[in-house]
């Protein structure tokens, strides 16, 4: 496989650009080798620069349900554009969407539309501490939302502690009222209110992705909507990366627990960037212009985002069997995945949901962070190494979750478990 233009490329984007990427991971520092300069998408394809194609994994992190180029969505895309790109003002697609999410979801009332899952998740931090007029939160060891800076806060400093900042330029100030559950743990969530009287709100990944795929228990789901109940704190659904894609209804259509607020992302602008949080009616009523929480943005309810992502979301509505379909592949990848790690001797524990999938060579099932830490991330390297250079573009991180699209086939599942056995073969 030939890689001369990217490697040339990536030294000339370290000139100009920090790390010569825009977001750290895509930099392949833990995986190693050069990151693929892309080129372009085409169904279940990736293209790089130097003219390697790919079965792409990954799909833009996730939004892309319909794989690269979906004619429908590119057609509404074309449509918007010709009649202006942005305009910093209301528009009809914006309650349409609106309106199609919210008749959606029992959680959510009313919505508001952002320009990402970051964004997404900071608003409706700041909400849920307006409405309970309280100041603290819990988060989840490996639970990622965002690197909004009271949520960048170190795992595993302790799960009844207060957090501490895990990147230079967040003051402590921000992070002290910040405290550390453990994922699955509920006697780690009764400690942090033990500790405080002044919790506003949880926040959850219900299905987490961003330490490898990890589903939280029904029941701990159950013990936090009580708890939540009886301290009269917030319940927070971050469904950025499982909205849409756990199932149709995300994590929501899962668990028979309800929220009190959900996040999503680029997945409800149909891979463009665009992120949201909804809730019920009296907490969005607080809400700036009917409320006293501000939140604003320029590029909020963009047309091009909002017509992509209502193309996107309304042909997952009228397509018939879509998720069975995505279970059915996702799963059958992962087993062959296994099967192939078991052959050559090689530890390997795999996840599923829905159209999401996760593995780690790891001896034990992963349940938390610190289990996901005990993952041998050198095999994950040589793994995606070797998957790279047979044509499979895997996420290049062991703590992150891979994606199937409607384009993805059978016989591309098939032809990358033969690709696997190969691999791990290799690498025992």
């Amino acid at each position: 496989m030939k890689t001369i233009k990217s490697k040339d490329e990536f030294k000339l984007a370290q000139n100009v650009i920090p790390g010569g990427v825009n977001s750290p991971v895509r930099a392949f520092k833990s995986v190693g080798g050069t990151p693929m300069f892309i080129d372009r998408g085409e169904g279940a394809y990736l293209f790089d620069i130097d003219g390697n194609r790919y079965v792409d994994f990954v799909q833009s992190w996730g939004p892309l349900i319909f794989g690269h180029c979906d004619k429908t969505i590119e057609l509404s895309i074309m449509k918007a554009v010709t009649k202006g790109v942005s305009f910093g003002a209301p528009t009809q697609i914006e309650t349409k969407l609106a309106s199609l999410i919210c008749n959606m979801f029992e959680s959510i009332d009313k919505i508001r539309f952002v320009s990402s899952g970051t964004e997404a998740v900071m608003s409706a931090i700041r909400l849920a501490r307006g409405y309970t007029k309280r100041d603290d939160i819990i988060k989840f060891e490996g639970c990622y939302h965002g690197h909004s800076d009271s949520l960048l806060v170190q795992a595993g400093s302790g799960a009844t502690t207060f957090g501490t900042p895990s990147s230079p330029g967040v003051p402590s100030d921000l992070t002290k009222h910040t405290l550390l559950a453990k994922y699955n743990d509920i006697e780690s969530v009764k400690r942090c209110f033990e500790n405080s009287k002044d919790i506003a709100c949880i926040i959850i990944e219900p299905i987490a992705g961003n330490m490898g795929l990890i589903s939280a228990d029904e029941k701990f789901l159950q013990d936090l909507r009580v708890i939540c109940d009886e301290n009269g704190t917030l319940l927070i659904f971050d469904e950025v990366m499982s909205g849409f894609r756990a199932s149709l209804k995300g994590a929501q259509g899962v668990t028979c627990v309800v929220p009190d607020m959900v996040t999503f992302g680029k997945v409800i602008g149909g891979g463009m960037p665009v992120g949201a949080f909804g809730g019920k009616l009296e907490i969005m009523n607080q809400l700036s212009p009917d409320g006293p929480v501000y939140q604003a943005g320029t590029l909020s309810g963009n047309p091009v985002a909002m017509f992509a992502g209502f193309a996107s979301l309304q042909k997952i509505l009228d397509s018939k069997n879509l998720y069975n379909d995505f279970e059915l592949k996702a799963t059958s990848l992962v087993k062959g995945l296994k099967h192939a790690a078991d052959e050559n001797c090689i530890p390997l524990h795999v996840n599923t949901q829905g159209s999401m999938f996760g593995f780690f060579f790891n001896e034990i099932k992963v349940k938390n962070f610190d289990d996901a830490l005990k993952s041998d991330t050198d095999m994950f390297a040589k793994f995606h190494q070797g998957m790279l250079s047979e044509g499979y573009y895997f996420a290049c991180s062991q703590f992150e979750t891979g994606f199937i699209c409607s384009a993805t086939t059978n016989e591309m599942i098939e032809s990358c478990i033969a690709a696997a056995h190969k691999v791990m073969s290799k690498i025992k």
